[in-house]
């Protein structure tokens, strides 16, 4: 029987005391553990790196290094030294506030044991928001639409996404190192796996918990967020009207959803 394919886990961090440690301890928590787990801080100011060292210390078997990169600010190139420092066959890549299933990195081996596809995401969960199980129901609706309206772009999503260590490395140098800061770096990936004929695939199973705190950006802070869709696809000359469709609902629901933060936040704070 083929042995099923290992997963390293690359976490980017910049200024992330306050979530990775919860980030790690889903990691550890793994029915399947990965293969290893890199943390890349990127010049963080507040106490991240002694959160992921004091973790370390007191989890000696899990595999958790920390690494640095420190020569830019930014998310590509601290993403990509982790990327390119991975060993395992495949590349699951999350956020500093994702919460991985107890199970993702049996799922990601299953996904990419078939050998069907070369990266894929899953759905995810707001763990800070309530009726957790529905809101992971209607992302998974949301995102299976995404999938059907994309063609052969399909999306992959930085919090919960792998990518085979052969499509990263085939496509590698060619991802966009958007230094004005004005791109999705993961839907830059997508695109250029798309271009090189690799096949991208979404699977229900995989599923993360992330934060909704892009919800509490200021209304010009979320415009300027869904402005990175449309920056991604041109700068690839895509112009395929279908692709925008998430960039409008994500504005049409924002609002709602905002309103709905504060009101949590404000009744928290009287509770207090």
């Amino acid at each position: 029987m083929k042995p099923l394919p290992s997963v390293s886990i690359i976490v980017p961090a910049f200024n992330e005391e306050a979530v990775i440690a919860q980030c790690l301890e889903a990691i550890v928590r793994q029915t399947v553990p990965a293969t290893e787990v890199l943390v890349v801080d990127n010049r963080s100011t507040d106490g991240t790196r002694a959160v992921v060292e004091r973790f370390i210390a007191e989890h000696p078997g899990s595999g958790i290094r920390l690494l640095r990169q420190d020569e830019r600010q930014g998310l590509v190139p601290t993403r990509n030294l982790g990327m390119d420092a991975a060993t395992g066959d495949v590349l699951g890549r999350i956020d500093a506030d994702t919460a991985i299933k107890p199970d993702w990195v049996a799922q990601v081996s299953r996904v990419f044991a078939s050998g069907e596809v070369d990266a894929a995401s899953g759905p995810v969960e707001y763990y800070d928001l309530p009726l957790r199980a529905i809101g992971q129901q209607i992302d998974d609706a949301f995102r299976r639409l995404q999938v059907r309206l994309a063609g052969d772009f399909v999306f992959l999503f930085g919090s919960n996404m792998a990518v085979r260590a052969d499509a990263w490395h085939d496509v590698r140098e060619h991802l966009c190192d958007d230094e004005e800061d004005i791109m999705h770096e993961d839907l830059d990936i997508a695109v250029h796996l798309a271009l090189a004929g690799r096949r991208i695939g979404y699977f229900s199973n995989m599923v993360a918990g992330i934060g909704a705190r892009r919800l509490d950006d200021r209304p010009r802070d979320f415009r300027r967020y869904i402005d990175r869709f449309e920056n991604t696809y041109s700068a690839h000359g895509i112009r395929d009207v279908r692709l925008r469709a998430p960039m409008a609902i994500f504005l049409g629901v924002y609002p709602a959803l905002h309103a709905h933060r504060r009101i949590q936040a404000q009744l928290a704070g009287l509770r207090r």
